[in-house]
């Protein structure tokens, strides 16, 4: 049987086994469910040769948070697979782009939905999948499509991960989580594709048992391991709570 209280103490701790090589997922849409803590604290741990799967690449956020950009900057990141790898708006220049035009970081871009089913796939189950999406595209350049019923699908894989970095609202102590509005985002799908979830958690855990079953966002038994983000300046929580703050 599990551990029941998945309770660690520190950002550090929890994310202290890492290895290099290994595969992790950030949630997060550059704000809402992005685990800053988490990711400053792999920063520190340093290591190396990551496979990181992600929205975007990090880096345009001003103030600058921890993010996947500055992982990438850090020497850590061998591929970055994002539905997102160039910026979104010409006047932002992302950290990201100058190593992967000097061949030090490999990408693999992804359609958003495609992302999302990917991750999925991975927690259900489900090795492989058609989608029409990227059909016709350079996405689709030398891949196996199918005709279905008159259309031409393309078929993607499933994207299993070792690790997989979120941020939820509230949880209690057995690892089920609540989020807070745009905050799920890619956050579920991450939690059921992932070998182990750590979760950096904004309001105070809750005994196991304390949140309304029929309001449960994931479910405990995809969690691993559960911080408390501290109060600032040790913790770090969104830019615009730290603004309201102020």
């Amino acid at each position: 049987m599990g551990r029941r209280n998945k309770i660690i103490g520190s950002f550090a701790e929890a994310i202290a086994d890492i290895p290099d090589g290994a595969t992790i997922a950030f949630g997060g849409f550059a704000g809402p469910g992005t685990p800053y803590n988490l990711t400053r604290a792999l920063l520190a741990q340093g290591a190396k040769r990551l496979t990181c799967i992600a929205n975007t690449t990090g880096g345009a956020h001003v103030p600058r948070m921890p993010d996947l950009g500055m992982l990438v900057e850090n020497g850590q990141v061998a591929k970055v697979i994002c539905a997102f790898t160039a910026a979104t708006r010409p006047t932002d220049v992302l950290p990201f782009t100058k190593y992967y035009d000097s061949g030090e970081v490999a990408a693999e871009l992804v359609p958003q939905g495609t992302l999302a089913e990917r991750l999925r796939a991975a927690g259900a189950g489900i090795p492989a999948f058609y989608t029409p999406t990227a059909v016709g595209t350079e996405l689709a350049e030398g891949r196996e499509t199918r005709v279905i019923d008159g259309r031409e699908y393309l078929l993607e894989y499933a994207l299993p991960c070792d690790y997989a970095f979120i941020r939820a609202w509230r949880a209690d102590e057995a690892g089920n989580l609540q989020f807070r509005l745009a905050q799920r985002n890619f956050c579920p799908v991450m939690a059921t594709a992932a070998k182990t979830v750590v979760v950096e958690v904004e309001e105070d855990i809750l005994p196991a048992g304390a949140l309304d079953p029929d309001q449960i966002h994931t479910s405990g038994i995809f969690v691993q391991r559960l911080v408390k983000i501290p109060p600032a300046p040790e913790g770090l929580w969104t830019i615009r709570r730290q603004e309201r703050a102020k």
